[in-house]
């Protein structure tokens, strides 16, 4: 019984090591697409603004409202995961 007991216990490990794993890689490319997509979608708006007439500089400064909604996001996400300790 007990080396039954310690193998379970040792395989159950093993198995929440590597649920842990792909949880850490999921939210890795999450954050990697989340990052992509948003310099896309900022460079399309500030191309579609300058292409609309207005100042390059201008168009910049209202592009950058999308970089700062994602650090706002992900702000948050951490947040989150601080105040359940």
């Amino acid at each position: 019984m007990g080396k039954t007991s310690s193998l379970r216990f040792i395989l159950n490990i093993f198995g929440s090591g590597i649920a842990l794993a792909k949880l850490l890689a999921s939210l890795l490319l999450i954050w990697l697409t989340l990052s992509w997509k948003v310099r896309r979608a900022r460079k399309a708006f500030e191309k579609q603004l300058i292409k609309q007439g207005m100042a390059k500089d201008d168009a910049k400064r209202i592009g950058a409202q999308y970089a700062a909604l994602k650090d706002n996001l992900e702000n948050a996400f951490k947040q989150s995961l601080r105040s359940r300790r």
